[in-house]
Parts: structure tokens; sequence; C-alpha cells
């Protein structure tokens, strides 16, 4: 299984500098010198066109550059523009989180319950606005809610019995 972590958007400059939109929490982890990725045509496709190895990496304004092993010039890496980048899931490691701390893959499918035992709906997809997350739940036959990643609604995420137990707030619903 592969995760998401970047989308090559462009190249830069002459010297096969690829440009990254970011999508992991950890980006110093995921592109620093000798990482290993699988480069996809789309997000949705699970084989691997081919594996990268990262040769250097660095931030510019808002993106991260990166060079790969192999390629020193912008025409060897003009093929890799629109690219998609994931990580095997045997590279993701647990320890890259803090307690209370979630990939979204983990989140993204869990069964949403209230305090009281009433299921309220399914974690379709994570938004990341600002100061925190916001969970999407899809709900049977009514709109969407949208859930803030707070102490005073997230009570609990048991992804043993996969489900997140919360409390609704006045006003969410």
């Amino acid at each position: 299984m592969y995760y998401k972590v970047g989308t090559i958007v462009n190249t830069h400059g002459i010297r096969g500098e690829l440009r990254v939109v970011a999508t992991t929490d950890f980006p110093q982890e995921r592109f620093k010198k000798g990482s290993q990725l699988a480069v996809f045509k789309t997000e949705a496709d699970q084989t691997p066109i081919e594996t990268i190895k990262i040769a250097s990496a660095r931030q510019h304004k808002g993106f991260i550059l990166i060079t790969l092993d192999g390629y020193s010039d912008i025409n060897e890496v003009l093929k890799f523009k629109g690219l998609v980048l994931k990580v095997d899931e045997s590279n993701l490691s647990d320890n890259d989180l803090d307690d209370g701390q979630y990939y979204y893959h983990q989140i993204i499918g869990l069964n949403v319950v209230t305090e009281d035992g009433e299921q309220i709906g399914e974690i379709k997809e994570i938004m990341a606005p600002g100061a925190n997350d916001i969970w999407v739940v899809k709900r049977p036959h009514q709109d969407d809610l949208l859930l803030p990643v707070i102490d005073q609604v997230v009570k609990q995420v048991d992804l043993e019995n996969n489900q997140v137990i919360v409390t609704l707030m006045e006003g969410l619903d």
C-alpha cells in the first residue's frame, strides 16, 4: 500500500531540480537525502511507474525543490512533471507521531459515534484549513458534517474498534 506525500508540479532551473507540493506532515523526513519514493501517474494508481531516490531537497517559496539520484539535467526530469509521489507503507513509522496523532489514512473511514452511542456517519475526508484539521463526516440522508478536531469535540480515537467518539457541540449539526 502506498500513501501520497506530494505532487511534482514543475521543474526548477536547468540542473534537474523538481518543484514539489508536499502533502505530508513530515516533509523533512519524506524528502530527505536518500529517501526512496514511488512515482505514480495519478493519485488513484497503486502500481508505481518507478522508484526514485532523493539526492537533495530544500524549501523554496512554499515548495520543496528536490533533485534525484542519477538525474542532473532539466531534459532528463521533464518526464516527472505532473506525477504523484508516494511512500510505501513499510517506510511509515509510528515513531514520527506523537501520542494522539494519526496518519490521515488511519482516520479516513472511521465511524463517528457520540458518547451516548448514536451513530453519526463515516469520515470521508480531512481538510487542513488552519489551526486545526476538519474531519468531513458522510452522514446517511443528510448533508456532510464538518467536525473540528479539537479536544472539546473529539473525545477518543479508537483504531482497534474502527471508530471515533465525539461530543457534538451546539451549532455543529
